[in-house]
């Protein structure tokens, strides 16, 4: 049995599966008082908030500030629950958040808007083949099989017009279908599953752990959008703002190094990371044990980024493709 089929088989069985909708960690123990320029002072971690949505993939960067990862690194910091990109553009302008993971769409088009904003590293991405980490999924006895069955539907997305209905919409183009005559409606990720079972939609676009929730329900997998069309895109990137940037380059270079070193923990704690799903988004223990994860890494893949941002201006996304040479600091 893969993994996504044991994770559902495990939601199947369970009577109840609770769902926090939203979470955070707890900032580190603070450091004993303490006289100003003193050298526990000056050794004292740097408080930093990141924004990050309370999805699957938050697990390694929650199970990490367990650990100590971040404060290892000097770093003090609390994740900060946001639900979409809307969301979480304003609190990284706005100084609420000091690094937000988002997809990097909303980062594209926040820089063609002319917004202080920089991608530093990446998250988490797609997988090229196989079963991957975000779909279309349609309800029960639905009638939708293929991604051209999505056309004249009413389709969830988080965020209109971002890189799931613009992947989504390629899709439909390339099965046959006509993508100008879907309905794209915004719906958290949470409560997709929701507005499916009520007929408010018809299919809905989501990551996990919604994916196999809603395919252990009777769902049914349309369509991997990334997949089909921009193999191995990322899902989500780190992002600051050009000033932080610019004024802050060591927090920036530390954040950047912590989060690798993370990842790299992550992945000889799958147990821990696991673990972060069951106290965080509350899944049962079976489930979170064979829930299917993204790959993580901070490595970027500029090339499909690329890819993505003419994707943007073919379909009108975008009046011109940004220039990445300028958002993206390596």
């Amino acid at each position: 049995m893969n993994r996504r089929n044991a994770f559902v088989a495990a939601l199947v069985a369970s009577l109840s599966l609770g769902l926090a909708a939203c979470s955070s960690e707890a900032p580190a123990d603070e450091p004993d008082d303490a006289s100003p320029g003193t050298e526990q002072e000056d050794d004292a971690p740097r408080p930093v908030t990141i924004g990050a949505l309370s999805i699957s993939e938050t697990a390694p960067l929650w199970a990490a500030v367990e650990e100590g990862i971040f404060a290892d690194a000097g770093l003090d910091v609390t994740v900060q629950p946001i639900q979409g990109g809307a969301q979480a553009m304003p609190a990284l302008i706005n100084g609420d958040v000091d690094f937000s993971i988002g997809q990097p769409f909303g980062a594209m088009r926040a820089s063609l808007q002319g917004l202080d904003v920089a991608i530093i590293a990446n998250y988490a991405s797609s997988y090229a083949e196989g079963d991957d980490i975000n779909a279309v999924v349609s309800a029960p006895g639905s009638d939708i099989s293929s991604p051209a069955d999505l056309a004249g539907k009413r389709v969830a997305v988080n965020s209109i017009g971002a890189a799931g209905d613009l992947t989504i919409s390629a899709a439909v183009e390339a099965d046959g279908g006509d993508a100008s005559t879907i309905e794209y409606v915004e719906v958290n990720f949470p409560d997709a599953r929701a507005q499916l079972e009520a007929g408010n939609i018809d299919a809905a676009w989501v990551p996990e752990p919604f994916v196999s929730m809603i395919v252990g329900a009777g769902g049914e997998v349309v369509v991997y959008p990334y997949q089909a069309v921009l193999p191995g895109l990322p899902t989500l990137v780190v992002q600051a703002t050009g000033e932080t940037v610019a004024g802050n380059a060591d927090l920036v270079a530390d954040m950047r190094t912590a989060l690798a070193e993370a990842f790299a923990w992550a992945a000889e704690n799958d147990d821990a990371v696991r673990q972060a799903l069951v106290d965080e988004l509350e899944l049962p223990e079976e489930a979170a044990a064979n829930l299917p994860l993204p790959e993580f890494t901070t490595e970027l893949d500029t090339d499909v980024l690329q890819d993505l941002a003419d994707l943007g201006v073919e379909r009108g996304y975008f009046e011109s493709a940004p220039d990445l040479g300028a958002l993206i600091v390596e």
